[in-house]
């Protein structure tokens, strides 16, 4: 899971804002809640701001009262009063502020209502010492707490008494600090708390929550008034809102905008590229000096290859992506997907990226940032890269659909899939821990914002062009240098072994694999080329096109996928995915070249 920063010039001052993920609690369950709860335990911060969904105030409210207890300086930000109005509730914002002590803000985010005096807030709030808000637990936890706190050793930023119930919970991350810097409270903690739990019959997480959110709703009730709703389930936005998570319907809808995206993208990619290349070999001065094909073939096309899937595929995923985002809509896809995604050991939100990998990986791969357990990441990214992209589309389609049929081209694709459900399975029972449950927030469907989508967009395609270009750019001189030097048919004859006599191709396939590094299209490109011949099964068998075009969909996907893999999940892992994809398509390859020998 990721911590966004991000600064705001306000009135002259400079201002840090880390948004931290999303949670419920502070009680560690989670990877998202254990970063939360260190960063505020860390004193980084000067001032909280607690965003509420206020049309779900009472949900929210847990964690405004757990925050309060850490004693850090707080404002709470009402977000979502446009829709809490909508759905006939009324907030007194005047009596949560006095309940809470704390400023609280009414706000429309996406409208930037609100938000101005919420940061003059937040300034003020910061300059000042608070006291923490105590939670009535009941004489009996009381007492105990109170044994604690004086067994304490100095706790620095944070009340002893929220440490004292942190360790009465037993929060992990509290338990090794403590075990660390004073053992013995280890032991009385656990004391205390095994005799709290037979006085209550319930574990002493449950019960405190319990208490926690009887205080909660005393304070809800107390500032909410519900009166009749100008937005019921019969409106156009409560409609699709019960569409959308229809158990049927909801699957269908999906699969028309997962589809929809798909072709858009593809499309839209497929035009830009085209056009790029177009654009660029206008000026291609067709020079036979060794200086200029190696600045042409290396520097430029290694130039229009990585802006063609950049602005081609990239960018307008992230305009989509913002778009679903800020609609709302993003959240119901991963709540439909999670349970098929358990079914391969990953959380629902998994879903997305895989589904974008059809368009290109590149921004799959880059997609996998919105799974917060850093297994899940590690394994959607590896799975992602596996899914046929469109230039594997290209390949699929090329060679097998325009020599063979279309049946052997969905017949690709129906063993693609299959070893994707097989390595995720293996996968999931390899890597260590589960995928969570799905607990998440449902937000309201809303209009985005044009400003904020674009905004959003660009801020995520900007690393791709710092960043993964130059290295495309490079791996493109390097792979032109050795064909200058005749290095590269060293290389393909040098692996002829394994391209000949385990898969059964012709010694000219090694430097389209080569190639198929760069692009997988290049390599469809240049098959011509290297085989000498347009009539290509004239030099190529039918099992041979089968197995070589299976080789290409199951390999690592492209130059700029592998940049991206550098800069997302580190070099290390890349090298592993890499060197096990390679792994795995000569394998299958070798196995389907002997199994379909006897069948074609």
């Amino acid at each position: 899971m990721e911590v966004a920063e991000g600064t705001l010039r306000h009135h002259g001052i400079d201002i840090t804002i880390v948004d931290l993920p999303g949670t419920y609690s502070l009680a560690s369950a989670s990877a998202d809640e254990e970063l939360t709860c260190h960063f505020i335990e860390s004193g980084k911060a000067d001032v909280i701001v607690n965003v509420v969904d206020a049309t779900a105030l009472e949900r929210n409210l847990n964690l405004t009262l757990t925050l309060l207890e850490t004693g850090m300086p707080m404002v709470m930000a009402l977000n979502f009063m446009d829709e809490a109005a909508k759905k006939g509730i009324k907030i007194d914002v005047n009596a949560l502020t006095d309940s809470l002590r704390i400023p609280v803000i009414p706000i429309v985010a996406i409208e930037g209502r609100g938000v101005h005096e919420l940061v003059d807030k937040a300034l003020k709030v910061a300059k000042k010492k608070t006291r923490a808000v105590e939670v009535d637990y009941g004489p009996e936890v009381e007492a105990r707490v109170e044994r604690l706190v004086d067994a304490l050793p100095e706790t620095g930023r944070m009340p002893k008494r929220w440490v004292a119930l942190q360790l009465l919970e037993g929060d992990n991350p509290t338990l090794r600090r403590m075990k660390k810097n004073a053992p013995e409270v280890i032991a009385l903690s656990s004391a205390l708390s095994r005799e709290l739990e037979g006085i209550f019959k319930e574990p002493m997480t449950s019960y405190i929550t319990s208490r926690r959110f009887a205080q909660v709703g005393k304070l809800s009730r107390r500032a909410t008034k519900t009166h009749a709703s100008t937005k019921g389930p019969h409106s156009y936005t409560g409609r699709f809102d019960a569409l959308s998570l229809h158990p049927v319907w909801g699957y269908a809808l999906m699969f028309v905008v997962m589809l929809s995206i798909l072709v858009v993208i593809s499309i839209i990619g497929n035009i830009i590229a085209r056009g790029l290349q177009n654009l660029f070999e206008a000026f291609n001065p067709h020079s036979s000096s060794i200086a200029a094909e190696f600045a042409w073939n290396g520097g430029v096309v290694g130039l229009y290859a990585s802006l063609g899937v950049a602005f081609g595929f990239l960018l307008p995923f992230y305009f989509i992506l913002s778009f679903l985002e800020n609609s709302g809509y993003l959240p119901r896809i991963a709540f439909l997907m999670d349970r098929p995604c358990h079914a391969i050991g990953l959380h629902g939100k998994a879903s997305i990226p895989l589904i974008v990998g059809f368009g290109c990986n590149v921004p799959a791969c880059i997609g996998c940032r919105i799974i917060e357990t850093k297994r899940d990441r590690l394994l959607t990214t590896f799975l992602s890269t596996l899914i046929p992209c469109s230039a594997r589309t290209v390949v699929i389609l090329g060679i097998v659909g325009t020599y063979l049929g279309p049946v052997w081209a969905v017949l690709m694709y129906v063993l693609d899939f299959i070893l994707i459900i097989a390595v995720g399975k293996g996968m999931a029972l390899v890597m260590k821990g589960r995928s969570p449950g799905m607990i998440m927030e449902m937000p309201p469907f809303r209009r985005p914002v044009a400003r904020l989508v674009a905004k959003q967009a660009w801020s995520r395609f900007r690393p791709f062009l710092k960043d993964a270009v130059p290295l495309i750019i490079a791996g493109s001189l390097a792979i032109e240098g050795l064909r200058i030097a005749h290095m590269l048919d060293e290389i393909y004859w040098a692996i002829s072994p394994l391209t000949v006599l385990w898969l059964g191709l012709p010694a000219f396939t090694g430097a389209l694999f080569i190639l198929g590094i760069m692009r997988k299209e290049a390599a469809v490109a240049l098959l011509g080329v290297v085989a000498g011949t347009i009539d290509i099964p004239s030099v190529m068998s039918p099992v041979q096109m089968f197995v070589f075009t299976l080789v290409m969909m199951l390999y690592i996907p492209c130059l700029a996928t592998i940049s991206v893999l550098g800069r997302e999940i580190g070099w290390k892992n890349t090298a592993l995915i890499t060197v096990s994809e390679i792994g795995l398509a000569l394998f299958v390859g070798g196995i389907a070249y002997r199994l379909l020998s006897f069948v074609m």
